[in-house]
């Protein structure tokens, strides 16, 4: 394939991908590709996939066939998290040419190069215990808020989760080299990074480069860590403001807490995943916590930054949870000062313990309480914006694409939509609301 070539990309899925995603575009443009948006005609098409959910997976599968129609002659990419576990499936889908797993990822235009269209789809893969690089990545140019990935794996076991079989260990980048990348980001005239990783809070680089005149080798060190991070962060120019994307309770320490408290660059805004507010739901799902630590963390919270934002992440319909568990989850949800849920609908995930346990809960009933909680959320934060209306917050403010709107988010995550001033987007201006 000549160099002189259009490429689009379309993520699916969370905030490192998207991070991911912005890399691998500016690594294309680099090899002197021509960056499409994804809804016009291109040459190559990428799509980086999630697979959280099965929504995820058939929503890979309609893109492939989306492209097959407006445009058989172009190749079809699919890399990411789905493409890393079920690589065949996906090189069997009519259109595809090439599937890159977690390996190859950012070895993509090698591979591109590679591609002659009518051979049957390559597979570029490998066991995913192999992989131990990690490969910073950012978004730029694309949004004022910019995901910053800073970690990747994870090492637990939750039963019903296929991450770590699609992402591998957990690894994360050094300090210093996270420091410099938001330095360079400053310098781009970015204003918020909002930090990403698959398991944030377990942040930290065990080894250490040692230089030596045959080389270098690595040596085991102290371990760096999260709340080390949000430190030095906190001290880096020209940002004015950080958020935590999602970090786990039982890594969500009192210190974090109370530095955030006092920090005026990161943001009263935490997201901290629940999943269910059952014990005996926690221990089948072999969560690290129970609700007793999840609700002392957010009494913390609210008690040293009472206007804080709090995010909640919860699966309804999980394998044994019956009526009474399910009340106890809602019922613990809404004793709790917090602002929204993101609710997701159990799925079945191949090579999960989830997948051995009874009884199964009937997708009709999972549906109905995935609805009951989506009600809660929307009067969960109507009732978290009242506190504030009256109020004047910070914003920091973006252009709407399609038209001449502007939209942000206070300082505590509540979104604002306003007619678009020149003089207001990419800045961070005082808003009544």
């Amino acid at each position: 394939m000549s160099i002189a070539k259009t490429i689009a990309f379309h993520t699916l899925g969370c905030k490192l991908n998207f991070a991911e995603t912005s890399s691998l575009s500016r690594l294309m443009e680099t090899e002197g590709f021509e960056k499409k948006p994804f809804e016009e005609l291109a040459d190559v098409y990428v799509i980086n996939t999630c697979s959280v959910t099965d929504n995820a997976d058939k929503e890979c599968r309609h893109l492939v066939r989306r492209i097959r129609r407006k445009a058989p002659e172009s190749y079809v990419v699919i890399t990411g998290c789905y493409a890393q576990l079920k690589p065949k499936e996906i090189a069997a889908i009519p259109g595809v040419d090439l599937v890159l797993g977690a390996a190859e990822k950012f070895n993509i235009a090698t591979h591109i190069r590679e591609l002659s269209k009518g051979d049957s789809a390559r597979i570029c893969s490998c066991d995913i215990d192999e992989v131990s690089d990690f490969h910073s990545s950012f978004s730029v140019n694309d949004r004022t808020r910019t995901f910053l990935k800073v970690q990747d794996g994870c090492d637990y076991n939750c039963s019903f989760c296929t991450i770590p079989m699609a992402r591998g260990k957990s690894r994360s980048d050094s300090i210093a080299n996270v420091v410099e990348n938001a330095r360079q980001l400053a310098h781009n005239g970015v204003k918020e990074i909002v930090l990403t990783g698959i398991n944030l809070g377990d942040f930290g680089t065990a080894h250490s480069p040692i230089h030596e005149d045959e080389g270098t080798r690595w040596e085991k060190g102290k371990k760096e860590n999260f709340y080390e991070l949000v430190q030095a962060l906190d001290r880096v120019e020209g940002i004015s403001r950080y958020r935590i994307s999602s970090i786990e309770p039982n890594l969500l320490t009192n210190d974090i807490i109370a530095f955030v408290a006092g920090s005026d660059k990161f943001m009263p805004h935490f997201h901290i995943p629940l999943q269910s507010g059952s014990n005996k739901i926690l221990g089948l799902m072999r969560r690290r916590y129970r609700r007793e630590l999840y609700q002392d963390r957010v009494n913390l919270i609210k008690t040293l930054m009472p206007h804080c934002a709090i995010g909640v992440d919860v699966i309804v319909g999980f394998p044994g949870e019956t009526d009474e568990d399910f009340k106890e989850t809602f019922d613990f949800l809404h004793s709790l000062d917090i602002s929204y849920l993101h609710v997701f609908t159990y799925s079945e995930r191949d090579n999960t313990h989830a997948l051995t346990l009874k009884p199964v809960v009937p997708v009709t009933v999972r549906n109905d309480r995935n609805k009951s909680l989506r009600n809660l959320s929307y009067m969960k934060m109507q009732y978290f914006t009242q506190q504030h209306s009256g109020q004047s917050r910070n914003v920091l403010f973006e252009k709407h694409s399609k038209s001449e709107m502007m939209e942000g988010y206070t300082d505590n995550y509540i979104r604002i939509t306003a007619a678009a001033k020149e003089e207001c987007v990419n800045r961070v201006v005082k808003w009544k609301l």
